[in-house]
C-alpha cells in the first residue's frame, strides 16, 4: 500500500518554473520501484488529463503541449516522483495530481494547485 503526499505548486508568472513532488509514504523499496506513475492536471471546467508518465523502468511520456518544458523523474531512494515544470504558460493552470500504479491498484495524491499568471 502507498499513501501519496504531494508538495510544491503555487502561483508563478508566465515563463517561470515550479517543481511538484509526490512522496510515497509507507511504501517499501520494491513496491515503489515496481510502480509506474503519472502526473495529471485538471483545469477549471475541464476533464482531468494525463500530462506526463514514467514507467517502473524509467520510460517517460508527455503530452505534446508540455514536451520540452516538463520533466518527470523518480528517486527510488527517496520514494519520490517529481515533475519539473519550466517555461510555464497560463494554459498550464490547474490542479495537479500524482497517481501511482502498483500491482494493478491505483493510488492518488491529494492534488496541488498550480496557477500561472499571464
Amino acid at each position: 500500500q502507498m499513501q501519496l503526499v504531494q508538495s510544491g505548486g503555487g502561483l508563478v508568472e508566465a515563463g517561470g518554473s515550479l517543481k511538484l513532488s509526490c512522496k510515497a509514504n509507507r511504501a517499501i523499496l520494491s513496491t515503489f520501484s515496481g510502480s509506474s506513475a503519472g502526473w495529471y492536471r485538471q483545469a477549471p471546467g475541464k476533464q482531468r488529463e494525463l500530462v506526463a508518465s514514467i514507467s517502473e523502468f524509467g520510460r517517460t511520456d508527455y503530452i505534446d503541449s508540455v514536451k520540452g518544458r516538463f520533466t518527470i523523474s523518480r528517486d527510488n531512494g527517496k520514494r519520490t516522483w517529481s515533475l519539473q515544470m519550466n517555461d510555464l504558460k497560463p494554459d498550464d493552470t490547474g490542479v495537479y495530481y500524482c497517481k501511482a500504479t502498483w500491482n494493478r491498484s491505483d493510488f492518488w495524491g491529494q492534488g496541488t494547485q498550480v496557477t500561472v499568471a499571464s
